[in-house]
């Protein structure tokens, strides 16, 4: 997915692997070492990667399994009265509540293939309430965003291989 030709294909199929990215990896969140990695970054690495790596990725895994009436990344959005509307309180809007208003986080990450680095921004939605839809998109913009994701979990992943 870190790919040119990736984000040339229809907005369709990049969606359905971009959804199984995030399922695959939101599963292995339950692999213990990987929680031991996470709360390692989280004590040593620059402030909120920790939590990006694994609270915004599940909260991202969980929408797109939830509420699967999307058909590309851009079309995602929901608001506090769709994530509640059977039970308040569980992972997604317990993840809006944590991190609404905070300040957005900066990121850059290394392209090898282009020789270059590119820069994003993780945006937290301002509010989060019944009347405002929350786009995902202005959470994170789907190509360097999910570049980013994808790249941050293959690190985060690639810890628990042994390499001889």
């Amino acid at each position: 997915m870190t790919s040119d030709d990736f984000w040339k294909k229809d907005p369709i199929y990049r969606f359905s692997k971009i959804k199984d990215g995030f399922a695959v990896y939101s599963e292995l969140l339950n692999y213990e070492p990987i929680q031991w990695v996470l709360n390692e970054i989280k004590k040593q690495r620059p402030p909120m990667e920790g939590g990006i790596g694994s609270e915004l990725f599940k909260f991202i895994r969980n929408i797109l399994s939830h509420f699967p009436f999307f058909d590309s990344w851009n079309e995602v959005w929901i608001n506090k009265s769709i994530i509640n509307w059977y039970k308040e309180g569980q992972s997604i809007d317990r993840f809006l509540t944590k991190y609404s208003g905070r300040k957005q986080v900066k990121y850059r990450f290394w392209e090898e293939e282009k020789k270059e680095m590119t820069y994003l921004s993780i945006k937290f939605p301002s509010e989060y309430s019944n009347d405002i839809k929350i786009y995902i998109k202005d959470m994170l913009n789907e190509e360097e965003g999910v570049k980013f994701s994808f790249i941050l979990m293959k690190k985060i992943v690639d810890t628990q291989v042994v390499k001889e």
